[in-house]
């Protein structure tokens, strides 16, 4: 009865009849097999039982070929009757690889005559979007004479039963994991991964709390797009915040079931439609008090409502998740008071001990210098002695909380024990000039006076300096410098700072960087040079970025980056910034009066010139002064800057928006990028980060970000610029992603004013 192995792959439309009679003899077998009935309505009766069975239960020839199949088996494979599936093999019904195992297993058990019991079967089923897995038994099929005639098989579905205990397993493995205290990322990831497995065409992403309650940051989101997910990385919660944001608002689950038309999504419609997501529900994390943690959220392509059993395994990864962050809070405030300072709440030496090295080794790969200070007060017994030691203990927690004020937040302020602490001042550039004035600072703020109970109480301070690497290439070195410096400060008479020289003797610090500066600002030291702007459309020019340099009268042309934080931190960027938009209002007047066509100059604002009442006035004066009109005038702001004081801001960006100036949100995409901020605030333009560009277009993530940025600011009106543009292949994506204009080297790099007009005309061929 066999036929040859080419003939065993056809798909006849019709029986062969070889095979109907091979049907004939197994009908009559099944019937003989019931023969003890002694009327036909009981085989009937037989024949209604098998096609009632949830079971599957088929008959196949030698050949493979359905002969008989239940009305499950039928239905399960896409059949409205079992009739239809007659004559049919596994090559019709599924793919090759799938059909060809099948058939192998089957030509095996009727050429040995030996039965498969139980086997475990994953089959991608006709119109199912994921595999099912059945349990299945197949055994020979022999006629009255023994010989083997075809097979018969019995399977179940034990789809269900497996996704139940895959879930069990998982929820042990985490529970396993919470127990072997793993991180926190990695916990939270393969529950994101077991929940998905459960589910079909969803995605699943927490989002965790911080501890002030106010914004939303990763968690885990192991199949969410890598550029969605930075989106809304520190998404600030809110009433009408998405489906994450308003549920860790209100506490409570919320359910969308259309984003593109939910009123919570209306802020978010243009950044997740990039994306593809049509509906989203969120859940909270809490805590048994119903603290909010998190939250946790399903996407789904499809617009629909969640079904109960969605929501079960929703409740489960809630539950779990609570469990984990729980614990990883607890191991952290263990942790915290293990390497904390019980009174001040500074890091002690244990701390110290674990993040100096590291600080070091940092430093040295990136060529930077460190710098310790230890200091130690000077007449802190006297205090204990004549006040009290709760007196002593409010003198200690004031110093401390003066010495972390005064410290940037990149530096270290450490409590080595009694009244002695150090000061780590860390990321600092090989030539940094400004640490002897930013230690006199620290000095003073120590030394202020202090009101206590008893009346007013005097505190000075002795500083002992060593720098990394000069004064020490390990830890133990820098600190035992940074010591003798300290003793060294103290037999001079105390209240003294003294740094360390490399042959163990101690010299005063010097100062004069402020000076410096007040004197490059007054005295004509600082230059501008200017960017174009160009429509990435048809590469015309169509605006300058004005930017500060400084030629240094000694030590040449120094670096932005080396004297714009000094700037800021004295106070001085305030003159420096009303010098730098004067010079730029002058030179775009005077580039019009030779007859160039006139061009957007775009001015940096900082954040203590945006802060100034006067702000709005110095520039209408500078306007007026050169005869400039406003709208040829463009503000750049980073989000920062607007953000620390929201209403101050609206009504500073309503005076500079009533003289006729442009706006622009300057550096959009480093680092936290408040959406909110571009509704709210009414900018002109949008200027995306060059680390987004940069990445252009070879980085998914990348590309996924910048595309939604440009989606969302065209939706909001708002024009984009993308900076830091080097490649024609960046130029090319930004084009097709409809970016409006760009700067970078591609174009230009800043060039002085007297280069401009022959830029301009190049550009205008």
């Amino acid at each position: 009865m066999h036929e040859t192995s080419a003939r065993r792959w056809e798909s006849p439309e019709a029986l062969t009849a070889e095979t109907r009679r091979f049907v004939a003899a197994t009908e009559a077998m099944m019937a003989s097999s019931a023969h003890h009935l002694s009327e036909g309505v009981e085989n009937l009766r037989l024949k209604a039982i098998i096609h009632e069975l949830p079971d599957f239960l088929y008959v196949k020839d030698r050949d493979s070929r359905f002969v008989f199949a239940n009305a499950a088996t039928a239905s399960n494979l896409g059949f409205r009757s079992a009739d239809e599936i007659t004559g049919k093999r596994d090559f019709d019904l599924f793919d090759f690889e799938v059909a060809r195992r099948h058939f192998d297993i089957e030509q095996q058990i009727m050429a040995t005559g030996q039965a498969r019991i139980d086997m475990e079967e994953a089959v991608v089923l006709p119109g199912s979007p994921r595999p099912v897995c059945r349990l299945t038994s197949k055994i020979p099929l022999r006629n009255d004479r023994g010989e083997i005639v075809g097979l018969i098989g019995v399977s179940r579905d034990i789809t269900e039963r497996k996704l139940q205990e895959d879930l069990h397993r998982g929820q042990a493995k985490l529970l396993e994991m919470i127990a072997r205290n793993e991180p926190l990322p990695m916990i939270l990831e393969a529950l994101v991964l077991m929940i998905e497995a459960q589910l079909t065409g969803i995605d699943g992403s927490v989002l965790l709390l911080d501890s002030e309650g106010t914004r939303l940051y990763h968690g885990a989101a192991p199949n969410l797009p890598g550029g969605y997910s930075r989106l809304i990385d520190g998404v600030t919660i809110g009433p009408k915040v998405g489906s994450c944001g308003t549920a860790a608002w209100r506490g409570q689950t919320v359910v969308v079931e259309d984003v593109m038309s939910d009123p919570l999504w209306e802020d978010f419609r243009a950044l997740i439609a990039p994306f593809g997501f049509r509906s989203c529900w969120s859940t909270p994390i809490a805590t048994s008090q119903n603290n909010v943690l998190g939250t946790f959220a399903l996407y789904s392509r499809e617009v629909r409502r969640p079904t109960e059993h969605e929501m079960k395994l929703v409740a489960l990864a809630t539950h779990i998740a609570g469990i984990a962050i729980e614990r990883k809070r607890v191991d952290d405030r263990i942790h915290f008071m293990a390497h904390h300072d019980d009174l001040t709440g500074l890091p002690n030496r244990a701390f110290l001990k674990e993040r100096l090295a590291s600080i070091l080794d940092q430093a040295r790969r990136n060529n930077r210098k460190v710098t310790v200070a230890y200091i130690d007060l000077d007449n802190f017994k006297e205090v204990n002695d004549g006040r009290g030691h709760a007196a002593g203990d409010e003198v200690l927690k004031e110093i401390a909380t003066r010495m972390a004020n005064s410290v940037r937040a990149s530096d270290m302020v450490v409590r080595l024990g009694g009244d002695e602490f150090l000061v780590v001042l860390v990321h600092q550039s090989r030539h940094d000039a400004g640490i002897a004035r930013r230690l006199r600072e620290l000095q003073k703020a120590i030394n202020r006076p202090m009101r206590g109970e008893s009346g007013e109480i005097a505190i000075t301070s002795s500083i002992g300096v060593a720098a990394f690497p000069l004064d020490g290439a390990t830890s133990e070195e820098l600190l035992a410098n940074a010591d003798r410096a300290m003793y060294r400060a103290k037999q001079l008479g105390r209240n003294t700072l003294q740094h360390h020289d490399g042959d163990g003797t101690s010299v005063g610090m010097p100062l004069g960087e402020h000076e410096e500066l007040h004197l490059a600002i007054t005295g004509d030291q600082l230059f501008l040079q200017y960017q174009p702007q160009v429509d990435v459309a048809t590469g015309r020019i169509t605006g300058i970025e004005a930017l500060v340099r400084w030629n240094h009268p000694a030590k040449g042309r120094v670096p932005p980056v080396n004297f714009i934080p000094l700037a800021e931190e004295t106070g001085l960027i305030v003159p420096l910034g009303l010098w730098v938009l004067n010079e730029a209002c002058r030179q775009a007047r005077h580039w019009q009066d030779m007859g160039l066509a006139p061009l957007t100059i775009a001015v940096n604002v900082s954040a203590k010139q945006f802060a100034d009442p006067d702000f709005a006035s110095h520039v209408a004066e500078a306007l007026e002064r050169h005869g400039l009109q406003s709208h040829w005038l463009e503000l750049e702001v980073t989000e920062s800057v607007v953000m620390q004081d929201a209403e101050r801001a609206l009504a500073m960006m309503a005076s500079l928006r009533a003289l006729g100036v442009r706006l622009s949100i300057d550096d959009f995409g480093s680092g936290y990028s408040s959406l909110a901020a571009l509704k709210t605030f009414p900018f002109d333009r949008l200027k995306m980060d060059r680390s987004l560009v940069e990445a252009l277009p070879g980085d998914k993530t990348a590309v996924a970000i910048v595309s939604a940025v440009i989606s969302l600011a065209q939706t909001l009106k708002l024009s984009v610029l993308a900076e830091g543009v080097e490649t024609d292949a960046q130029m090319d994506f930004l084009r097709h992603a409809r970016c409006e204009e760009a700067q970078g080297y591609r174009f230009s790099k800043p060039v002085s004013p007297e280069e401009i007009p022959a830029l301009l005309r190049a550009r205008d061929l």
